[in-house]
């Protein structure tokens, strides 16, 4: 069965496009949001979201922990927001590869903000048949292409939540629990 290769969603939130993207564009932040992530470490000195910015993100699934290397590749505040995943490892992403991009737009809507977040699986030069078992065992039986539409729609959630509830910065002043990550 052939792959899709890119699923996407997207929220209405009650906040500006330049607000939402200030939260979005911090890699440290998105594990308030995202069910796998637990934050990261950007890599250099210079900070703020911009082309080239080199991050690891930590990630877990279930029992499973990982780092990835990723590199901003679009950085236009209010706009959009994207970054390509290119190494994997366990504690240090040591094997590369294309893994996967992620992007996210924000557009403004009668007051409110349309987040559209997208995952790209980036493993083209994986026969499908491969890529579908490997991805079953990774999430416990499904596609990436399902698993992945699940965490999006989960992260988007989470983050309305927390902006509309609290605003802007709202995070950094709110103790989130396990699972936004």
């Amino acid at each position: 069965m052939p792959r899709t290769m890119s699923v996407s969603d997207s929220i209405l939130i009650r906040v500006a496009p330049s607000a939402v993207y200030e939260e979005l564009s911090d890699p440290t932040a998105m594990g308030r949001w995202s069910p796998e992530n637990r934050g990261a470490r950007i890599l250099g000195e210079r900070r703020g979201a911009h082309v080239g910015m080199v991050f690891e993100g930590r990630n877990k699934r279930g029992p499973f922990s990982w780092t990835t290397r990723c590199t901003v590749t679009a950085a236009d505040p209010g706009e959009r927001f994207a970054f390509r995943v290119h190494a994997i490892g366990v504690r240090r992403p040591r094997l590369p590869g294309a893994i996967a991009l992620w992007e996210y737009r924000f557009e403004a809507v009668d007051g409110c903000t349309r987040v559209t977040e997208t995952w790209t699986d980036n493993r083209r030069a994986w026969p499908d048949l491969l890529a579908n078992a490997f991805d079953k065992v990774a999430t416990r039986g499904h596609t990436f292409a399902d698993f992945q539409r699940e965490n999006i729609r989960t992260t988007l959630e989470r983050l309305k939540a927390v902006l509309e509830q609290d605003g802007p910065g709202a995070a950094d002043r709110t103790e989130q629990g396990p699972g936004h990550g």
